[in-house]
Parts: C-alpha cells; sequence; structure tokens
C-alpha cells in the first residue's frame, strides 16, 4: 500500500514539474513571438532614387515606416545621418529598406573612369555576346572588331578586321553585377539583354566605330596592356579557312 502511494505521489510530481516547464517554455516563446513582432522604426524608399544620388538629397524621397523587428534587413537604416557624404551605388525603387550597403563614398565608385581631355566619349548598344558576355567593367580596355560585307565590281566581301587597340572603357550599364536583396543577402544579377557600353575615342577613331555599328557588326574584347598589336589583318573568307 505505502509502495503504491509512493509511486502515485512521484507521478504527481513528474506530472507538476512537466506542466510547470510547458508553462514556462509556452510563455517563453509568447515572449520572444512578442518581442519579433514589436513595432521597429527604418526608413523605406518612398519614390526611385537613381544611382550616385547624395545621402543628402534623399530627404524627400524616403519615409520613415515601423515594421515587425523580424522583418527589418540587418543593415536598415533609421537616419540619413548615418550614411552623410556618400551617395547610392544602385538604383532603389519604392518599398525597399534603405540599407547601409547600398551607400558608398564617391571615390570608392569602381565605375568612376577619368577621360583623357584630347578624347571623346561614344555609346554603343551590344547584345552579351558581343560584350565578353557582359563581363566588362569600367577602366577595361578593349579591341574593337568589325564585321562587314563590302561591296565591289565583283561582288560582296564579307570582312572582319581588329581595327582598335586597348580602348578605354568608360561606363558599362546592364553588365552582371552583385545585388544585396532585402534579406541582406547577396544576389547575382544577370545580364541585360543588351549592353550600353561607353568607349573613350579619338574622333577618326570615333568615326570608325560608329560606321562598323551602323552598317556592319561590332565585338569588343578584353584586351590588357599585354597582348601584341601586330599580327592582324583584313579576314576574309579566304583567309578564315586557310
Amino acid at each position: 500500500m505505502i509502495r503504491r502511494l509512493i509511486v502515485a505521489l512521484a507521478a504527481l510530481l513528474v506530472a507538476a514539474v512537466g506542466g510547470v516547464l510547458t508553462f514556462l517554455y509556452a510563455s517563453a516563446a509568447d515572449s520572444r513571438a512578442m518581442e519579433r513582432m514589436s513595432p521597429t522604426e527604418v526608413l523605406m524608399v518612398a519614390e526611385p532614387i537613381s544611382e550616385g544620388s547624395a545621402a543628402e538629397s534623399l530627404a524627400r524621397s524616403v519615409l520613415v515606416s515601423e515594421i515587425p523587428s523580424a522583418a527589418v534587413v540587418p543593415g536598415a537604416l533609421t537616419d540619413l545621418g548615418d550614411v552623410a557624404g556618400m551617395v547610392t551605388t544602385t538604383d532603389l525603387q519604392p518599398g525597399e529598406q534603405l540599407l547601409s550597403s547600398r551607400f558608398a563614398a564617391p571615390e570608392d565608385l569602381d565605375r568612376a573612369v577619368e577621360v583623357p581631355e584630347d578624347l571623346l566619349t561614344l555609346s554603343l548598344q551590344l547584345e552579351p555576346k558581343r560584350v565578353i558576355g557582359g563581363e566588362l567593367r569600367p577602366g577595361d580596355t578593349v579591341g574593337v572588331f568589325i564585321s562587314a560585307t563590302v561591296r565591289t565590281d565583283g561582288g560582296e566581301i564579307d570582312q572582319t578586321h581588329l581595327i582598335l587597340h586597348k580602348v578605354l572603357v568608360v561606363e558599362v550599364v546592364g553588365a552582371a553585377s552583385v545585388d544585396t536583396n532585402e534579406d541582406g543577402e547577396e544576389v547575382q544579377q544577370a545580364v541585360a539583354d543588351t549592353l550600353m557600353v561607353t568607349l573613350a575615342l579619338s574622333p577618326a577613331d570615333a568615326e570608325r566605330v560608329v560606321f562598323g555599328h551602323e552598317f556592319g557588326s561590332v565585338y569588343l574584347s578584353l584586351e590588357s596592356s599585354t597582348v601584341p598589336e601586330e599580327g592582324t589583318r583584313i579576314v576574309t573568307v579566304e583567309e578564315a579557312f586557310e
């Protein structure tokens, strides 16, 4: 009898302890859930912001919004003063949280390329396959190929020639890039269907490139300072199959 009583009391004690632990766990879980749902103020993009915009100019383009703390992206800004003197490194769209990772000092932007005063800038719209698959960056130097059909007294001849060497790339719009999403994760952005490539050229070379772009096809090749320039020629079907 006493043994059965002891077993019963032990069972009641275990049940009581289990109930207390369950209550404490549930209370802690509720507390954590409430903490994650507590409203937190962050800056949100209210209207489109262009790449290169100064932080000081964004006061009318952003607004303070309260969102659950669980939805706050790491690096979300609460005060524009935290990025004073900096500029945006990408275009920003309405509804985005304003992130510190989207800002950089103007001097740190890798797209800034100084163009020599005796050269002009010329932009070409090209497919990725003509621009090294879109893997081209400001500051690179390229070779410029032109393919065209030339009319002669004997008929038409298809020709290709590497006409220019080590041309400075000033800007590339639409190239592959790495962006940061609203969760603070890096995301690879695909190459656009067409890229806008800006080159620094002498007036005479610019004329040749425009002619090739208008009446033929242009290809760009990545060309470092160590690539030799001799040995090129105008290639026709005969030379191609020698």
